[in-house]
């Protein structure tokens, strides 16, 4: 909270007063991460044209963030409350499904849609591959915010990629 009154330049009391206790301004702050990440990775698996190829674009770009300088030191929100918060926290919890139904989803409907379009062979669950990839997607925060090198993220990366085809 001294962060917060220092960089912004108001009073504590005043913070408060906004957001009432510590906890709610968490859960605010977990919302609008959300606002800004869950959109962006919807516009990028629901563009026109080939799906697989935005599928392995996403997957290599979580890789990339993970395994940077930035990724070691901040990770993900929604990953670090999942870890830290989610088995405790109902309010986190939830929050927490929802941002990963946000991810899930548009993986979901990408692979069903490269299904269609002959990208993928028919016998792949395109449900099963959404959601190993989602895990892997978190897996790679988690690994990448602990590991120095960043070709663990990225042999993993290519490894689950290569199901698709």
């Amino acid at each position: 909270m001294s962060d917060l009154v220092e960089h912004l330049g108001i009073g504590r009391a005043s913070i408060y007063a906004t957001f009432g206790s510590k906890h709610e301004l968490y859960l605010k702050a977990m919302d609008r991460y959300a606002e800004m990440r869950d959109p962006l990775l919807l516009a990028e698996l629901s563009q026109p044209g080939p799906a697989l190829p935005a599928v392995r674009a996403v997957v290599r770009r979580f890789a990339a963030e993970a395994a940077s300088p930035e990724g070691r030191l901040n990770g993900c929100f929604v990953t670090n409350t999942a870890a830290e918060l989610a088995p405790h926290d109902p309010a986190a919890a939830r929050r927490v499904e929802i941002s990963w139904e946000h991810v899930e989803t548009p993986l979901h409907s990408a692979l069903v849609r490269a299904q269609a379009q002959g990208e993928m062979p028919e016998d792949r669950d395109p449900r099963a591959l959404a959601r190993m990839l989602f895990v892997l997607l978190q897996g790679l925060r988690v690994v990448g915010k602990a590991s120095n090198d960043p070709a663990r993220v990225r042999d993993a990366a290519e490894q689950a990629l290569a199901l698709l085809d």
